[in-house]
């Protein structure tokens, strides 16, 4: 049996996990049994007919697609429109249809970074960091049971800031229980009160791991009953969020940048506010919808934010303080296809990896 179509997801899910989408998304497996083996996956930014019609020609029964088809529920499925045609056909052929939305768009390694890339950025980092996706795990546990409990939840995903791994706070004490009659104590004997010399761990834990955390701390502790609590953290979440911010290696000049963005991103045209005449030093990125952030870009210090879908009146919240610059949808995230073939190639190395010919910008330029 070759790789199924489950063991895919699981891995996407690993780089970009769903608990990192936002709430109107869709980042899942919209067609197809998780069940199937992959014979061959087509990677796109959107999953059209003719995306489905191009699968099936190449004998890819998967699709990996950035946007999903499916954003709304739908209460028929009789193929009057494009979305529903979409579904139908890959039924009717067992294509699965899995879309990786913005829960890549996210994470430190997602579009942003290969846009960034693409313009030759450097000391990269979140724009606008997520809050609230962190918690700290706290438990209690004897000093000659530290180190496999450590490592279990280490492994687990536990621990982790930024660049950093294996990151704990530790500290000695005393703790005191007395096990009932019914107990079947490690350390101590039922009916006595005990007191024992422990180590209090402090990690930090995303909050969508937690349970796989959990679960691994209490298969290697050697209590029967685990003391911990979990603490919600309002912690910023540095390697998840909006938009990225980096540095030219060189300043360049605005015309020239333009010249320089327009070349790298394989732009026909850009649409921008008036230049500024300074020179580009601080270049903020956010691959499509990105004009909520342009906040954050001004009071990062961004000479320039790059991103698409900005609305007539939104050019006028520059306020002549940054370059805002418009460079269209499809155009902002079309390499995401590559970064998802790249991304697939590295663990799966016998499944025929395709891009997507198919032209599906829905606009046009002359």
């Amino acid at each position: 049996m070759g790789i199924k179509v489950s063991e895919v997801i699981s891995y996407l899910e690993q780089i970009a996990p769903p608990a990192y989408q936002e709430s109107y998304d869709n980042a899942t497996l919209i067609t197809g049994d998780r069940e199937a083996e992959v014979k061959g996956i087509v990677c796109s930014l959107d999953c059209t007919e003719d995306v489905v019609r191009e699968a099936i020609e190449l004998g890819a029964n998967m699709i990996v697609a950035h946007h999903p088809i499916v954003f709304k529920g739908m209460k028929s499925l009789t193929g009057k429109n494009y979305v529903e045609r979409t579904v139908i056909l890959a039924i009717q052929n067992n294509i699965a249809i899995y879309a990786i939305h913005t829960n890549l768009d996210h994470v430190a390694h997602g579009v942003n970074k290969r846009i960034s890339d693409r313009l030759g950025l450097i000391k990269t980092r979140i724009l606008q960091p997520k809050k609230q996706m962190l918690s700290k795990l706290v438990f209690f546990v004897p000093e000659e049971n530290k180190d496999a409990v450590l490592n279990a939840v280490y492994n687990s995903g536990a621990g982790k800031i930024g660049e950093y791994s294996d990151c704990s706070f530790q500290v000695k004490g005393q703790g005191t229980f007395t096990p009932s009659e019914k107990a079947n104590p490690s350390i101590g004997e039922r009916g006595k009160a005990q007191t024992q010399e422990e180590i209090r761990v402090e990690v930090l834990v995303a909050n969508h791991l937690l349970p796989k955390v959990l679960q691994a701390m209490k298969k290697a502790h050697l209590y029967e009953e685990v003391a911990y609590y979990i603490q919600l953290l309002e912690n910023e979440n540095q390697v998840v969020g909006a938009g990225m911010i980096g540095e030219l290696s060189e300043p360049m000049e605005e015309g020239i940048f333009l010249d320089h963005l327009k070349e790298k991103m394989e732009l026909k045209v850009v649409k921008h506010t008036a230049l500024l005449g300074k020179k580009i030093s601080r270049v903020a990125v956010c691959g499509g919808a990105g004009i909520f952030l342009l906040g954050d870009a001004k009071k990062a210090g961004a000479d320039i934010f790059i991103t698409a879908d900005v609305k007539y009146h939104e050019f006028f919240d520059a306020e002549s303080k940054i370059i805002l610059c418009d460079i269209g949808h499809y155009e902002s995230e079309i390499f995401t296809k590559q970064l998802l073939g790249e991304l697939l190639s590295q663990n799966f190395l016998n499944i025929a990896l395709y891009f997507t010919r198919v032209v599906t910008n829905p606009t046009s330029y002359r």
